[in-house]
């Protein structure tokens, strides 16, 4: 769907997203932990993911749809709340 907004602070990149089921995204540039905010409320934290990915993320056209293919089952994550 898209990018509603994106702000950075810091080494940090916060993204708020247009989409079906994914709300937030905050991106720490350093650590590169992403973690995502779905609409049910559930975060989650996915470890060591590349800024490449990350700005395919933001870029795609469906970040749903790219978080599941390029991201849930390629990298470590856990579920935060």
């Amino acid at each position: 769907m898209g990018i509603i907004s994106e702000q950075i602070s810091g080494k940090t990149i916060n993204v708020v997203i247009h989409s079906t089921n994914l709300k937030f995204a905050s991106y720490q540039t350093e650590s590169k932990t992403l973690a995502v905010t779905f609409k049910n409320g559930s975060i989650y934290e996915y470890y060591g993911v590349p800024w490449e990915v990350f700005t395919k993320l933001r870029m795609s056209e469906s970040q749903g749809k790219f978080l599941n293919s390029n991201i849930n089952k390629v990298y470590k994550y856990k579920k935060v709340t």
